[in-house]
């Protein structure tokens, strides 16, 4: 009996070194190709100068440039709205589709899966050039326009806030989709075949039961295509040019172009600590809508 308690003690006492040491490669990786990484960039991001090579100090100064320039918070304001304006195109686009993926058998949605996942595996440079082709003067679109009699003439379809927001669509509807597919899936048929024999119809189903239950699916691809379409750069640079400007583009030009790395590093910053702002609120709100139902439950 005491050789079995030993025993079981060291398997107790072992588990979490074990847990350690497995978790051990991937914190390493983490901590220094993007923990340290990213020290130094917000290190930078306090430099007074517009170099970082050989400078020194510790100042305020470009938080201060970037937040006191209107010119600046306009660029951000209209980040912000791409943002929020892809992700809820995404939403009403992607909620029918990932809702009718999670109520197909196995068998057939395994295959309208690849075609939903497949754009995700081509290059975001790739896909930006096809949407260049295709929305030039001399592209599909325009042709279709012409062909139809709708227009005489090509139209410019590029270098606008539409493209942008159409494009920032595409890229991203995907996790959309596969967001609300993985939360549906778990809701039953039979609860909206109940709410069919107490005589709802389709829209009250919807609406008091599907929304209600789909949320956690909804608020998490909510937030996933915010996030990618904030820090979005090629899109707005390639598809909006100089007409259409976005935080990410703006950092690309200060640290590749300008070559300002305290003043881009800064912009990185803002935009970093805005999205995390949104992914605080977001997991805030459900912990308070679930955790708060079961709360009240209890009592």
């Amino acid at each position: 009996m005491q050789q079995g308690a030993v025993i079981a003690a060291g398997r107790q006492t072992s588990t979490p070194t074990r847990r350690l040491l497995l978790l051990a490669p991937a914190l390493l990786f983490l901590a220094v190709f993007l923990v340290a990484p990213m020290l130094g960039l917000f290190r930078t991001s306090f430099y007074p100068g517009n170099r970082s090579f050989g400078a020194s100090g510790f100042s305020l100064h470009q938080y201060v440039k970037f937040l006191s320039d209107s010119y600046y918070l306009g660029v951000l304001a209209e980040t912000i709205g791409f943002g929020i304006a892809s992700a809820f195109v995404s939403l009403l686009v992607g909620f029918p589709i990932g809702y009718s993926l999670a109520r197909l058998p196995r068998e057939k949605r395994r295959w309208r899966l690849i075609v939903v996942i497949l754009p995700l595996t081509l290059s975001l440079v790739v896909v930006v050039f096809g949407w260049l082709v295709l929305l030039g003067r001399t592209g599909l679109a325009n042709a279709i326009l012409i062909g139809l009699g709708l227009v005489d003439e090509p139209q410019r379809l590029l270098f606008n806030r539409t493209a942008v927001l159409v494009v920032l669509v595409q890229q991203f509807l995907p996790f959309m989709i596969l967001s609300v597919m993985s939360v549906v899936t778990q809701i039953s048929p039979a609860l909206e075949q109940a709410a069919a024999n107490l005589r709802a119809n389709r829209f009250t189903t919807f609406r008091r039961i599907v929304v209600p239950l789909a949320m956690p699916g909804i608020l998490s691809g909510l937030t996933l295509v915010f996030i990618l379409s904030a820090s979005a750069f090629i899109t707005p640079r390639l598809i909006g040019g100089a007409r259409v400007q976005m935080v990410g583009s703006l950092i690309f030009e200060q640290v590749l172009a300008i070559l300002n790395w305290p003043f881009g590093a800064a912009m990185a910053f803002v935009l970093l600590v805005l999205t995390l702002a949104v992914t605080i609120a977001v997991n805030m709100a459900l912990a308070g809508r679930f955790y708060g139902k079961g709360l009240a439950r209890a009592r």
